[in-house]
């Protein structure tokens, strides 16, 4: 029986996985010493704002998939004392996107869960973006940005009902289309298809078999950001700044995200 909600007692039970294992052999010009997602911006990790941002919305259960320097957000985040609760799901050896999340299988407890990819910024609506899932009873909804150079990044094809219709990821042609913004809903039927302990991607290896499924995009008027390279590195710096407006406080940000989200009063449908 479905019941309504207020929206944060619902995210409140609904898990976020966050893929911070990767190397960043390309950031590592500028950042050699930490894992990517820990890049210092305004005196705090990445990390930090992306979960700021996401416990804004009511979201307290964050699963950190963390492989290369592992040890640098374990010992950060065990420290943490705040309302939230952090599980580490540590790979010893390379799994890639998909691998990291198969990993971190035996910790998700909800039956609907967010993935985010740890170097990457959107700020997506996550209220309407979880209505839209599920109301398409989607196995996978993607969050995507339209861009005008889809050069070094995924696009993705849709259709008229915004169903997903193909990946043509990172082919390195520069034309304009929607690009995946690292933010996904899932059911938990996805995990039957990622196999265990075998390196394997979302990108490469599980987004392409799901044109065949359910699943849609949700199409985000935002910009998207991400810390990948020292060039992008600075554009991310500058922009949570407040050059553009954001509170730099990774404190005084998290209060406006949870006023803006009371003052919306969102209902939602629960179906965690």
């Amino acid at each position: 029986m479905q019941t309504r909600k207020n929206i944060k007692e619902t995210f409140g039970n609904i898990d976020v996985v966050l893929l911070c294992g990767g190397h960043g052999n390309r950031l590592r010009e500028a950042v050699s010493d930490r894992p990517k997602p820990m890049a210092q911006i305004n005196r705090q990790p990445f990390l930090d704002i992306l979960i700021d941002y996401f416990s804004g919305f009511g979201f307290r259960r964050f699963i950190l998939c963390t492989g290369h320097k592992s040890e640098m957000i374990s010992e950060y985040y065990a420290k943490k004392n705040d309302s939230n609760e952090y599980i580490i799901s540590d790979e010893k050896t390379p799994l890639g996107t998909a691998g990291a999340l198969k990993n971190a299988e035996r910790f998700i407890r909800s039956n609907h869960f967010i993935v985010v990819n740890g170097d990457s910024f959107c700020k997506a609506d996550l209220c309407k973006f979880y209505n839209f899932h599920l109301e398409r009873n989607s196995l996978m909804s993607m969050a995507v940005v339209e861009s005008k150079d889809t050069n070094d990044s995924g696009l993705v094809t849709l259709n008229e009902t915004q169903r997903i219709v193909g990946f043509d990821e990172k082919k390195h042609t520069s034309r304009k289309g929607y690009i995946n913004a690292g933010i996904y809903l899932f059911q938990k039927a996805v995990f039957s298809m990622i196999p265990p302990a075998v390196k394997s991607s979302l990108e490469y290896d599980v987004f392409p078999k799901l044109t065949k499924q359910s699943s849609f995009a949700f199409v985000v008027c935002e910009k998207l950001l991400d810390i990948g390279t020292p060039q992008r590195y600075e554009r991310a710096k500058g922009y949570f700044s407040g050059e553009t407006g954001l509170l730099s406080s990774s404190d005084s940000r998290k209060k406006a995200f949870e006023q803006q989200n009371e003052s919306v009063n969102t209902m939602v449908t629960e179906n965690v």
